[in-house]
């Protein structure tokens, strides 16, 4: 008796699994096709058009019923058409729905098919189009079944079922209204909300750039404060420094004072400029030629066998020309790594009294496309060098490679200008 009970358990256990799976599957089916509203309709439609016959054969109580008939099966057929393109062409399913109705009274067919698909077009012209047309095309279908209703029924034109066709037409067409209303004023609120979100973002961009330049003014008057500070210091310690060494010293302890200061403020003022989603400050030196071994064993790495030549007495340059001739060299080079020919670049670096030139040189795959990179990278290598006041050129030289020159201009100044910013 227990086993029985038991397996009579598992068995009810195994069809409550099943009708849930079933019921999953149904539910994720219905979920698919709702996201396409014409085989939402269809569906509907065809549900609809069955429902109806269901209801002819089985009649409203036991052995009332009778069997459809051809006239059944074409308002039934023609009921799932309307209902399936309601959504496609509403005011002509509303306009065929209308005559199809007026067609069945006057042959005495099946008029509860008709009916229904001319209300359900109602309510689907009303939830599209304005409220005006909507009325208009609702009330003229509701007059029109009405007077064929009178005119080919055995009824007055006061009796119930008259009436009800304005009832059940004018429903429709107001609930219809009411979801077209309900879909504009949820579409005006989320793009409301859009548009309020929008502002806020765009105000407060705008508050972060005026605070910026708060600051940025801010920073000017302190730095050119203390820099106007440090500059009558250091001319009187230059005055006062045989003379007094005692008040030479103490203008030297002001001139340190104000350069912490500046560099207090500065740092400060970064800090707040700086984005939530930047990088953390680099602590590496500013790259420069003195990095140039680390760049051609990088290129040697990737497959690029680059023949240097050094022209000249090598000496330190300013900051910016030694910062631009290594992009310069570091861009040239890649260019040559990714367009050249065999693999090899030739790099010439000569130093002259009055400026640096750098060369970088690379066979060409074909004459008619120098093998010298996009427009994109040439642009940039001649700011650079338009930027500390010097030069560049390219093109194919006499022996047929693709070659980038830059003159930068090294006056004298230059070391001590790189001493400053090292130190």
């Amino acid at each position: 008796m227990t086993a029985s009970r038991r397996r009579g358990a598992g068995a009810d256990r195994r069809t409550v699994i099943i009708m849930v799976e079933t019921g999953r599957r149904w539910l994720r089916a219905w979920r698919v096709a709702a996201r396409r509203p014409p085989v939402v309709d269809a569906v509907f439609g065809a549900a609809l058009a069955a429902s109806v016959l269901v209801a002819m054969v089985t009649g409203p109580g036991r052995g009332h019923g009778r069997s459809p008939g051809t006239a059944d099966f074409v308002a039934a057929g023609l009921m799932f058409v309307l209902v399936a393109l309601r959504r496609r062409w509403p005011l002509p399913v509303l306009a065929v729905a209308t005559s199809a109705t007026v067609v069945a009274f006057a042959a005495g067919g099946m008029r509860s098919a008709v009916i229904v698909a001319t209300v359900i077009a109602a309510y689907t012209v009303a939830s599209i189009y304005p409220r005006r047309t909507a009325w208009l095309a609702g009330g003229a279908a509701a007059l029109i079944m009405y007077a064929a209703s009178v005119r080919w029924s055995n009824e007055g034109w006061a009796e119930p079922e008259n009436i009800g066709i304005f009832a059940w037409t004018g429903m429709a067409t107001a609930v219809g209204d009411a979801t077209r209303s309900r879909r504009a004023y949820i579409a005006a609120v989320e793009e409301r909300a859009r548009r309020a979100e929008q502002t806020r973002e765009e105000e407060a961009r705008t508050r972060v750039v005026q605070e910026r330049l708060r600051i940025a003014r801010e920073l000017h008057d302190v730095v050119a404060h203390n820099i106007a500070v440090i500059n009558v210091q250091a001319g009187v310690a230059a005055h006062v420094l045989r003379a007094r060494p005692d008040a030479a010293e103490q203008a030297l302890q002001h001139i340190r004072t104000a350069a912490r200061s500046v560099l207090d403020e500065l740092g400060t003022v970064l800090g707040v400029l700086r984005q939530p989603d930047d990088a953390e400050a680099a602590t590496e030196p500013t790259p420069g030629l003195g990095r140039l071994a680390e760049l051609l064993d990088s290129l040697a790495a990737a497959g690029l066998r680059v023949e240097y030549r050094l022209t000249g007495e090598a000496r330190p340059l300013s900051a910016a020309v030694d910062l631009t001739a290594y992009r310069i060299a570091q861009e040239a080079l890649t260019n040559a790594h990714k367009h050249g020919a065999d693999g090899v670049a030739h790099l010439r670096v000569e130093y002259t009294p009055d400026a640096l030139t750098l060369e970088v040189g690379n066979a060409v795959p074909h004459p008619a496309r120098p093998a010298g990179g996009t427009s994109h990278g040439i642009i940039g290598m001649s700011e650079r060098a338009a930027s500390v006041g010097g030069t560049l050129s390219t093109g194919i030289g006499t022996d047929g490679q693709f070659r980038v020159r830059a003159v930068l201009p090294t006056p004298r100044s230059g070391a001590s200008d790189r001493q400053e910013a090292v130190a």
